[in-house]
């Protein structure tokens, strides 16, 4: 029996390699013995079953692959996998960044770090990203207060192959000055200085990666979660995922792709006014070129967009939360909060019609501008028809492409704010 014992933990060596978990050793060679003596009334995991079938000379069957997650053109799988998201950015943009015009190579102006890290091109995705290292803090160049609402978005790609070391976290957050310059090197250590909240990403492999939250005043702890499992993220290695954060006074909400991780009614003081983003990797034994973090298309705004007041009362309602892939009227999953805002007041109010108004940046030849807007009016159009079941004869749609911008194009928030989507009341 010792030598069966011995032989199949031998088998389920590879397995116990890629383990990220010291204590998960003893608690294989204990199970493993269960599944000898007793195989039926003591269910070990899918691996250690395969193994030991294996290992018996069962014959194993074939079994089908997972389903991965919705593809971009899959557009059916990919609102129904997004119907509970229901993330709503501010309604004014305050910070952007998209770094199109930060020299590759080098960290973007204005920003600060205790470390290095550079502006990249990736091959297999569009736009610029900043590439991050560890054990190193960033600040960003934000100089604007987000008063007590406001809202964050930033997409994250986590180039990350298994070697058996812990990876590194990754962390993001928000916290207060006081007055002090937000990139001040004292804030490179001491960001707890006055207020700040972190959300800690700490991946893994085997379904659990986990996700903290914590918040702190005058360098003391004021709240602290407990790690929540978010086994859906390994699915994800080397591909964008989208990170959104809602603040509402207190009041803290976040979302990683269409799963929203908290909602904690009391997660921050409000002593301080928040007024910085940071974000933060954390040691690693990898090497450098063992594993990649980049971070991309970060936005803050400001305010509670009152949709039902400003399309009903006020006859017009505008968004920078439709979000569509680089140059292309395909909705991003993540518009699915905002719009099922607008398909809601419809429904509540059936006589009402409306007009949807694409709207670009100065960005690019100004023809392809005024046709792509009016694409990106369109498809949202098909959404609210198809997705949400609303009356095709109550929505017309227009594009006005960059001919009524309604900030400056020559600023990186001004540019954001101008891509929007308009809905007007007929």
């Amino acid at each position: 029996m010792k030598k069966k014992i011995s032989f199949l933990l031998l088998a389920i060596i590879p397995f116990l390699a890629q383990a990220q978990f010291g204590g998960l050793l003893g608690k294989v060679k204990n199970r493993v013995s269960d599944k000898v003596n007793q195989r039926v009334d003591n269910k070990m995991d899918k691996a250690i079953d395969k193994t030991l079938d294996k290992a018996e000379g069962k014959e194993i069957a074939a079994q089908p692959e997972a389903a991965s997650p919705a593809s971009a053109g899959d557009e059916k799988s990919t609102i129904k996998s997004i119907s509970k998201y229901d993330f709503v950015p501010g309604e004014k943009v305050l910070f952007a960044e998209d770094f199109a015009q930060e020299a590759t190579g080098e960290l973007p102006v204005n920003w600060n770090t205790s470390g290095s890290g550079e502006v990249v091109s990736l091959e297999k995705f569009s736009g610029k990203w900043l590439q991050v290292h560890n054990p190193f803090i960033y600040l960003t160049s934000n100089t604007k207060e987000l008063t007590e609402n406001y809202t964050a978005e930033f997409d994250l790609i986590l180039q990350l192959k298994n070697n058996g070391w812990m990876y590194p976290t990754f962390s993001s957050g928000f916290f207060a000055t006081n007055g002090e310059p937000g990139t001040d090197n004292v804030f490179l250590k001491d960001y707890n200085k006055y207020e700040t909240v972190v959300a800690t990403i700490s991946p893994a492999e085997y379904k659990s990666s986990r996700v903290s939250l914590e918040s702190f005043t005058d360098a003391k702890k004021y709240f602290k979660s407990e790690d929540k499992i978010y086994s859906d993220l390994e699915n994800y290695y080397g591909k964008p995922v989208h990170v959104a954060i809602q603040v509402q006074k207190q009041r803290f909400r976040m979302w990683i792709n269409e799963t929203k991780v908290f909602d904690v009614p009391k997660g921050l003081d409000t002593a301080y006014k928040m007024n910085q983003l940071f974000f933060k990797v954390g040691a690693t034994n990898y090497k450098e070129d063992q594993y990649a973090i980049y971070i991309g298309n970060i936005k803050a705004a400001t305010g509670l967009p009152d949709t039902r007041h400003k399309l009903i009362e006020e006859g017009t309602f505008s968004t920078t939360g439709i979000l569509f892939d680089l140059n292309s009227a395909v909705i991003q999953p993540t518009s699915f909060g905002i719009v099922k805002e607008i398909a809601d007041v419809l429904k509540e109010n059936p006589s009402l019609k409306i007009k949807v108004v694409g709207h670009t940046s100065s960005d690019g030849d100004d023809k392809a501008n005024m046709e792509l807007s009016k694409k990106r009016a369109a498809a949202v159009k098909d959404m609210l028809v198809n997705d949400f079941k609303l009356n095709d004869a109550v929505i017309e749609t227009d594009g006005k492409g960059e001919t009524q911008p309604v900030a400056d194009n020559k600023t990186k928030e001004g540019k954001v704010q101008n891509r929007r989507v308009e809905f007007i009341r007929l």
